[in-house]
């Protein structure tokens, strides 16, 4: 009998193309699947610790509030509202991180990460989710702390002024400081609600140092109405070699080249201030030789490196958390609070160091994240693969 033939062996195999696709689609389905859980785990802790910190907050101001009569409305829309953001952004890389910590750690205890690197896909592809809602969360962060943050913060000082902060110091004494490189103005005292000084005086000089231009008064106060001063026994000299000429006006209204808040510059609350109107107000007291340069320079460097900081405590977040431990996810909280821990505390010493001490502003905000952002790297590197 004849046999029959043997059907054919099918071979099972799939082109470079399909694989290379079916790898694209994992990939995809994987940045999804790590990007929900990043931001939703983070939304939820930060909704969680802004519900408990605004209910410890309404307990302590709670007899300021009745004491000056502020309204519901006020307290909820015009100060707790504005309050959420600044909160956001200051507290933003500790939350990131602890929420890396708590579904990383998940996924490592339910064997999702062993899973996922068995199937093919590299440590270094795992990390790209991680990434995409670091850069997220660090660009959404950015733009609140240089322009949205500042702008709500106007409204919340309002309200603390009325409501809060009722007393305010307003009298200052010895004023000095300059309106540009060649001038100086001084005043024995100044009032800033009755926008007032006692002997008041103003000089400018030559580009050779001389004094070329001298103004004084017993008493000046400015009138909102025509935005001049008004002045009391004034006397404007004008030096030209050895020319000199004197006008004097027993009492009259005067242009003296300054305003009201160039005087009250210390109550300046440059957390009000955008980005580019503070980088203004620096140069200006650059030329002033103020000594609140330093702190401004810090507030500016912060905005705009401090989102640095998140995509930092990511990475390091998800080097510990990565592996399978027998603790679980305690250890790796232990662990990972310990690290962000440290990392606060070295961003208050280094900004300490720039106030008090000769370090530049720039590598104080600086140091923090590049010293922590060797050390994720570091961790990444001899992460279990």
């Amino acid at each position: 009998m004849k046999a029959q033939p043997s059907a054919p062996r099918v071979r099972a195999f799939c082109s470079p193309n399909v694989r290379r696709k079916h790898s694209t689609m994992e990939a995809h389905i994987l940045d999804n699947y790590i990007l929900k859980k990043y931001i939703k785990t983070f939304l939820l802790a930060m909704t969680l610790i802004i519900v408990i910190v605004i209910t410890f907050d309404v307990s302590e101001k709670l007899d300021d509030f009745l004491s000056n009569h502020a309204p519901l409305s006020q307290i909820a829309f015009k100060y707790y509202l504005n309050f959420i953001p600044g909160f956001v952004n200051l507290y933003s890389p500790l939350f990131i991180f602890i929420s890396v910590l708590f579904f990383t750690s998940k996924m490592a205890g339910n064997t999702e990460i062993i899973a996922i690197l068995g199937s093919g896909i590299s440590y270094r592809r795992l990390l790209v989710p991680y990434l995409y809602g670091s850069v997220i969360v660090a660009a959404i962060v950015l733009v609140l702390g240089n322009f949205i943050i500042p702008w709500s913060n106007q409204f919340l000082d309002e309200f603390e002024s009325q409501y809060i902060r009722t007393m305010r110091h307003n009298y200052y004494s010895d004023v000095h400081f300059q309106t540009d490189e060649n001038t100086q103005v001084y005043a024995n005292s100044y009032d800033a609600r009755g926008r007032n000084a006692f002997r008041f005086g103003k000089d400018t000089y030559g580009d050779d140092g001389r004094l070329t231009d001298r103004a004084t008064a017993d008493f000046i106060q400015f009138d909102t109405a025509s935005g001049s001063w008004t002045v009391s026994n004034y006397h404007h000299r004008t030096i030209n070699g050895l020319q000199e000429h004197v006008e004097r006006i027993p009492t009259g209204k005067v242009d003296l080249g300054v305003m009201p808040e160039d005087f009250d510059r210390s109550s300046i609350n440059i957390t009000t201030l955008n980005s580019i109107k503070l980088i203004r107000h620096i140069r200006q007291e650059t030329i002033r030789g103020s000594g609140a340069v330093i702190t401004a320079k810090i507030e500016l460097f912060q905005r705009l490196l401090n989102p640095l900081a998140i995509i930092v405590m990511t990475f390091i977040g998800v080097a510990v958390s990565s592996r399978k431990t027998r603790g679980g996810i305690g250890v790796h909280l232990a662990i990972g609070i310990s690290i962000a821990f440290a990392f606060i505390v070295f961003m208050k010493i280094t900004t300490v160091f720039a106030i008090n001490g000769n370090l530049n502003p720039f590598l104080s905000v600086l140091l923090p994240q590049l010293i922590f952002g060797l050390a994720a790297a570091y961790l990444i590197r001899t992460a279990p693969k």
